[in-house]
Parts: C-alpha cells; sequence; structure tokens
C-alpha cells in the first residue's frame, strides 16, 4: 500500500461514518503555550473538545502533521521521527466507546486487510475512584479478540489527559501489530518489542477538578491518533520507517551527495533525512532560524544535519538534492511545498552556509584545547559541543588520531545536566495557557484581537499574525513587520487598544463560509487551512455592525463577551524574532 492510498483510505472510511475531512492544522499551535509545535492530532482541536462547537460539526477526521523533539537525540534509531504525520478521527459528544473500537477493528482488519491473529489491544487497568475499563475489553471480546490478547495497563499507558492541570480525560485503549517473524505468541505481552503500537482511541469520559476529584462528563468526546508512518512500515513489511516510500529516496540522495555506503552510516544517514524534511515542514509553516522558540529548534535541526552531511562527505555541505528528494516525497498531500520551494532550500542553504564558517571554529577549538594540554576532556568535548555545536563523534575521531580517547561517561553527565536544565526551563515557560480556558487566558487572547487590528491601524495592512502565545499572565503576539516599531508607535496602539476597551465594545462571533467572511473583511492567521474546509467557520466580531465593527477576525475561541472585560492594556516590550517579524509582550490590569 502506498503512502497516499493509506491516507485516503483513513479518510473516506470515516466519511462513511458521516466524518467530515478537516484539513491539517499549522506546526505552529495557534494560542497554545503549552508546546512549541503541534504534537498531536488533538492540539489544534483542544477548544473543540472543551466544548466550543467545530464549523464543520461533531464527527471530523483529519491528516494532522505534527512535530515533536522531546526524542531529538533518539533519531536515527527504527522508530523516532521529528516530523510525521497522524491520521485521527473525532468525536464531539456525539459517538462513545461502542462505535470509536468497532470502526478500529474494521478498519484494521477490512480495509487495511490485517489479520486478527497479529493484533493485541490494552484497556485502562483501572484506579482508585477509576474503574476498570471492562467495556472496552468486553467490546474487543465482542469482535473477536481473544482474552489473552487483552492487557490491563495503568494510567502510565492507558490514559490521556488533561492538557492542563484541569479539564477533560480519560481512559485509552491502545492496538498493537506484531511484527516479529515468527508466529504471534497467543499472551500478549506490551514489553515484547515485537508488539508495536500503530492506534489509540481516547475516551475523555472525565472532567478533572481543581481539588483533583474526576467527574463524569455528561457529553463525553472520542479523541484518535494512529501513526502514519508506523503503519505504513508494518502494512508493507519493514522493520523500520526508514524503509518505506517517505524516506527510501531521501536516503539515497543522503548517499549519492556524500558519496557515503550506508553500511556503517545507516543512523547519520537517517538523521539528516529527518532533521531536513522537519526544517522543510517547519520552514514551510512560515518559522525562520532563530535562537528563540521554535527558530531555535529550526537551527538545530538544520545544523545537526549540516555536521553529519560535513563529515560523511568530508567537504562542505551541499543540501539542494537532498531538499529536492524530499519535497518530492511530500508535495502530494502538500502540494504548498512545490510554491515554496524555492524560500525553503533558500532558508535551510542561508543557514547552512553560517554554520560552515561555525564549523570551522570549532575544528580551530579543538586544536587550540588539544595543543594547550595535549589532552582533550570530557568536559572540554562537551564544551565543543554546546558552544560551537561541534558533535561527540567528530570530537573522539580527532582524538583518536592522536592517539587518545574521550571519556564519554564525563560528556554524558554533563550532557544530562543540560538536559535537566533546559527541560526544568521549558516545564517552566512552557505552563498555563487555553487549555484551561481561564478566565484570564479569554481576556488576553480576546486582547490579541485587538491588538492585532490596532498594529494594521497604525503600521499598515500588510501586518499579519505569524503566532500568538498566551499564559493566565501575559499575551505574546508575533507579527509580520520589516522594521523595530517607534516609541511612539507602540504608545498609538496602546492608545487605540484602550480606546476601544473603554468603548465597552460586544464581542460577538458568526459561522460564516470562507467566502462570507473574506466578503465581509475578516482576517485570519491560517486562511489556507480554512478555504479547505468547505464548511462554516466562527468569525469573531468586536463592536456593532452599526458602528462598523472595529475587529473581524476567524478564530476558534475562547473570548469575553464585552471589551469592558479587558481592564487596561500594556505593552511590555517590541522586539525582533526573525527576519520580517516583531513581537509584542502585553498584559491586561485591572
Amino acid at each position: 500500500m502506498t503512502a497516499q492510498e493509506l491516507r485516503e483510505k483513513y479518510i473516506s472510511f470515516f466519511e462513511s461514518k458521516g466524518h467530515k475531512r478537516i484539513p491539517s492544522a499549522s506546526l505552529i499551535p495557534e494560542n497554545d503555550p503549552t508546546v512549541l509545535f503541534t504534537t498531536a492530532g488533538m492540539h489544534p482541536l483542544v477548544p473543540y473538545l472543551l466544548g466550543e462547537p467545530h464549523p464543520a460539526g461533531k464527527r471530523l477526521v483529519d491528516v494532522q502533521k505534527c512535530v515533536r523533539t522531546g526524542d531529538i537525540d533518539e533519531v536515527g534509531d527504527s522508530t523516532h521521527l521529528t516530523f510525521f504525520e497522524m491520521l485521527g478521527n473525532w468525536s464531539l459528544g456525539d459517538y462513545f466507546k461502542r462505535e470509536a473500537i468497532e470502526w478500529s477493528f474494521t478498519f484494521l482488519t477490512k480495509e487495511l486487510g490485517i489479520p486478527l491473529e497479529k493484533l493485541a489491544v490494552s484497556v485502562f487497568a483501572g484506579e482508585e475512584g477509576i474503574p476498570r475499563d471492562e467495556e472496552s475489553a468486553g467490546l474487543w471480546k465482542s469482535f473477536g479478540v481473544p482474552v489473552e490478547r487483552i492487557a490491563y495497563l495503568g494510567r502510565k499507558d492507558n490514559w490521556w489527559g488533561p492538557a492542563g492541570q484541569t479539564g477533560p480525560c480519560g481512559p485509552d485503549t491502545e492496538m498493537f501489530y506484531w511484527t516479529g517473524a515468527e508466529t504471534a505468541p497467543a499472551t500478549f505481552d506490551s514489553s515484547d518489542k515485537h508488539w508495536v503500537e500503530i492506534w489509540n482511541d481516547v475516551f475523555m469520559q472525565y472532567n478533572k477538578t481543581a481539588d483533583g476529584r474526576f467527574e463524569l462528563l455528561a457529553k463525553p468526546n472520542v479523541d484518535t491518533g494512529m501513526g502514519f508512518e508506523r503503519t505504513l512500515a508494518v502494512l508493507n513489511g519493514h522493520t523500520s520507517v526508514y524503509e518505506t516510500e517517505l524516506f527510501a529516496p531521501i536516503l539515497k540522495t543522503i548517499e549519492r551527495v556524500t558519496a557515503a555506503r550506508a553500511k556503517g552510516h545507516l543512523r547519520s544517514l537517517r538523521i539528516i533525512a529527518d532533521h531536513l524534511r522537519a526544517a522543510v515542514m517547519i520552514v514551510a509553516d512560515g518559522v525562520e532560524p532563530s535562537n528563540k522558540d521554535q527558530g531555535y529548534i529550526l537551527r538545530r535541526l538544520i545544523r545537526r544535519s549540516i555536521r553529519e552531511i560535513s563529515r560523511l562527505a568530508h567537504a562542505p555541505a551541499e543540501v539542494r538534492e537532498i531538499l529536492d528528494a524530499i519535497i518530492d516525497t511530500l508535495k502530494e498531500p502538500y502540494p504548498m511545498l512545490v510554491e515554496k520551494a524555492e524560500h525553503i532550500v533558500g532558508v535551510v542553504e542561508q543557514e547552512g552556509k553560517k554554520f560552515s564558517g561555525t564549523l570551522q571554529k570549532g575544528l580551530k577549538e579543538f586544536e587550540r584545547i588539544f595543543s594547550a594540554k595535549e589532552f582533550v576532556s570530557g568536559e572540554d568535548a562537551f564544551t565543543l559541543y554546546t558552544t560551537f555545536g561541534f558533535p561527540l563523534e567528530l570530537t573522539e575521531e580527532l582524538a583518536r588520531e592522536r592517539g587518545q580517547t574521550i571519556d564519554r561517561a564525563t560528556f554524558e553527565a554533563e550532557f544530562r545536566k543540560h538536559q535537566d536544565l533546559s527541560r526544568a526551563g521549558s516545564e517552566q515557560k512552557f505552563t498555563g495557557g487555553l487549555a484551561d480556558h481561564s478566565e484570564e487566558s479569554k481576556r488576553l487572547h480576546t486582547a490579541t484581537h485587538l491588538l492585532h487590528q490596532a498594529l494594521r491601524t497604525v503600521l499598515g495592512d500588510h501586518v499579519e499574525q505569524r503566532g500568538s502565545n498566551i499564559t493566565q499572565e501575559r499575551l505574546r503576539f508575533d507579527f509580520s513587520h520589516p522594521q523595530k516599531m517607534t516609541e511612539e508607535e507602540k504608545q498609538r496602539v496602546e492608545e487605540i487598544v484602550n480606546e476601544h476597551i473603554e468603548k465597552t465594545l460586544p464581542v460577538r462571533f458568526e459561522m460564516l463560509t470562507f467566502e462570507e467572511a473574506k466578503a465581509r473583511g475578516a482576517i485570519g492567521l491560517f486562511e489556507d487551512k480554512y478555504a479547505q474546509i468547505g464548511e462554516k467557520l466562527k468569525v469573531y466580531f468586536v463592536g456593532s455592525e452599526e458602528a462598523g465593527h472595529f475587529s473581524k477576525e476567524v478564530c476558534g475561541g475562547p473570548h469575553v463577551e464585552n471589551t469592558k472585560e479587558l481592564g487596561h492594556f500594556r505593552i511590555l516590550k517590541e522586539e525582533a524574532v526573525s527576519a520580517g517579524v516583531r513581537r509584542i509582550k502585553a498584559i491586561l490590569s485591572a
């Protein structure tokens, strides 16, 4: 089965069950500070899972593009990917366990033709206050899954959420495929690596309260996710996602460009393919390399690729052919890559050229350290890695040429300390957000609409939103503008926002088609996405129609009902994010 056949087969199957196809959201989350990237199919749908009506209805299906960076140092093995796709179907207060499990079983066994003897499942084992999920287990049994192939697992394996400290959450049931060459064992052991998880049905039936209680929801939701690349691999008998059509042409191109044979270099080839593939998709969604947030992750991906290419080729990295191969493998589901190809290549090549100079500095620093003491310690190797982006493998290679080895244990100890600090900082930075629908978040979210329009009024209609990050304390708003704002411009933007707050303007929404929204003058962050829906979407209006709306913007919510709820708006800081993109941080006070 080809990649596109699997995508379309999944979509078509759930369309036949009354689901409406929705396009993939951007990799850059809209108004969600809990993550830098869209990491799962549920992230763009959080407002709807929490009760906001979705323009396309209560049954949805999609192929969502995702980026996860938590395992970036594990990339190169058989399963870890930075950019991947997630197949998902959704019930927003409509059907529940019976339909979800029946359709999962039918799709796997009938549509994909997977033999029952190659399947196993897990369900939630229960805990104090939450019963064992016998309903799901009973449904699987009714469809012919042997009791020995059903595992009851705990919260770590079979529970999802909530997204924040409170909110919807619930048990899940996971489906596994046997990848071993021999016949699958009669009894399912989830620790056996030959059992590969390919699908997960989450049953959001509880609401976690502020005091830690779990209350049953009046209208539970279903949130499912099938790993696209992993499923494609097992269906075609591959032991690794890198053997599929999604990667094979890219790996061949890398081998040709670097003149490297796969033997002995397989991990490096996979790292290059994965990282540049993720970089292509991230750049296509509007991110450019920088030292902050998404731009920093993009920079790290490109630079790690350049390091590996330079090491294999023993020459400055050439990426054009590799990027062309990546775009060619993804252009059918994501045709915008062809339109943006020159921009994507330009961004990656420019960052590569910048880093090539840095790489040379690292080589010089290595020589300086070795000349000074005729030895390079584990701490030195870590300094080369963090300061100059110098890979440990290259430091070890240079050290071996001089008759010494690097103390890996010391390097890894320093690396672990670095990771712990990074995680702690990340956890501190990305807490709170719209997932809790707090009043503070609603106020700040509504304020971004006023800010957006005020910026367009002061700076011009070229201003477009490039991203937003909202906590319960402040808002952060990224927008297109070529130069630093003057003090006068910032002051005028503040004044306009506060003037409209003081006017106590109503805030309301209408359900309009994309064409109607455009005709009414509405602006939106991801217009290409909305244009593909073909259904009605939410447009929020600030102000009365008689007096002329101050703001008209496509948005999923949530919002306050009147600007009088916002208080006083104040800009804290205005700064650069990347070329042509500026950032404002602001607060609301009583």
